[in-house]
């Protein structure tokens, strides 16, 4: 590990990284939440409307469904984002990254979103295309169809981390010459099994054991009786969500959001994945990021992938940024927007090696992230 290269980032309030504009955001939206319980009861979650849907078939043609969001201000991107959401998640998962990151000038993204084959508005999955190589395939041909050229960055929360491991050890020629940066959020590169919450516990909460490689118990055998139970006792499961979920008090706005997420997907589609979750080990694959700039963010409150998880995976990439959400658990994207977001305006930064106005290169991105987040801080904290 080298520490010139390798910045820690323990943020709960300020992050040891942050500076300036990036300060000030983390600052006021800690304020923000101590003062209002529930910060985004007016946030419209999961009604942001895309730019352009389209349905991209998978090599055995099974219809992936696709938003596109282009930049907010109508200029041409420099950089094409894709996100790759988790087991039992969908496109809007993606709610706040979409929402801010439009507003980049520096540099300006296009956005890419999709359903995993088996969830969302995508097509059915079997228990033989329910793999990480299958889901890996998927998002090779989603790239074809939408983003064929120019610069890319992969953003992947808990499984679909996995997924773009699993891509990576794939297609590793595309991480060589197109892919730019990738952000690892609350995922692993192996060994689900041994860290974590234990099976009985995702039994009794099998709604919500949507990141992590087993559901366990009567899940695996009746998934009819979990739907079930999952229609008839809300609140338990609204428990349970909160429990798993998050690391501290999120709101109830954006609790009932994720347990709407988490409606979506039937449980008797979650299950077929189990197998393949489970044996995930990857860490040889990793070594396929070495071209590109890395990121690995998690909280330290996670109960389903802890964050020694993200530990080993920036053991293994020594030039990775590891950041540790305090406080934050498997949901750092939703439960800590703006600090997720902030970590992901640099990544796209360096992605994209972006000048300064002097025409100076990397040497000035303190200065660019500090102008981009000042757009962003309109819009987090309007006046």
């Amino acid at each position: 590990m080298t520490p010139s290269r390798k910045l820690m980032g323990v943020v709960g309030g300020l992050g040891a990284a942050a500076t300036g504009a990036a300060a000030t955001a983390l600052t006021m939206a800690t304020r923000q939440r101590r003062l209002h319980r529930d910060p985004y009861e007016d946030e419209p979650l999961g009604q942001l409307p895309p730019d352009r849907v389209s349905t991209v078939a998978a090599d055995d043609g099974v219809p992936l469904y696709v938003e596109e969001i282009d930049p907010a201000d109508g200029g041409a991107a420099d950089v094409t984002l894709i996100g790759v959401h988790g087991i039992a998640m969908s496109v809007p998962s993606w709610h706040f990254q979409r929402r801010d990151l439009a507003a980049l000038t520096l540099p300006r993204v296009r956005q890419v979103y999709y359903d995993h084959r088996g969830h969302g508005q995508s097509g059915p999955v079997t228990a033989e295309t329910a793999t990480l190589e299958q889901l890996a395939s998927d998002l090779h041909s989603v790239i074809r169809a939408v983003a064929p050229d120019g610069p890319i960055v992969l953003m992947g929360h808990s499984v679909g981390g996995m997924t773009i491991m699993a891509l990576a050890e794939e297609q590793p020629e595309l991480f060589a010459e197109r892919v730019r940066g990738v952000s690892l959020i609350a995922t692993a590169a192996g060994e689900v099994g041994t860290r974590g919450l234990p099976k009985r516990v995702l039994s009794k909460y099998s709604p919500v054991s949507w990141g992590v490689g087993g559901i366990g118990g009567i899940a695996e055998w009746q998934p009819e009786i979990i739907e079930f139970v999952r229609a008839a006792s809300g609140q338990l499961t609204r428990r349970a969500v909160r429990r798993l979920a998050f690391g501290g008090d999120p709101g109830e706005s954006v609790v009932v959001f994720l347990l709407e997420l988490l409606d979506v997907t039937p449980v008797r589609e979650l299950v077929k994945f189990i197998g393949t979750v489970d044996g995930h080990d990857r860490y040889a694959a990793l070594a396929g990021l070495k071209h590109a700039e890395v990121q690995v963010i998690g909280g330290d409150a996670d109960l389903i992938l802890p964050f020694s998880h993200c530990e080993r995976i920036a053991d293994e990439l020594p030039d990775a940024q590891l950041v540790r959400v305090s406080g934050s658990g498997h949901v750092p994207q939703l439960e800590h927007p703006e600090i997720v977001n902030s970590y992901l305006i640099d990544l796209l930064q360096l992605a994209c090696d972006t000048d300064d106005k002097s025409g100076g290169k990397l040497g000035g991105r303190v200065g660019l992230r500090d102008e981009a987040l000042r757009g962003l801080l309109r819009r987090w904290f309007p006046s």
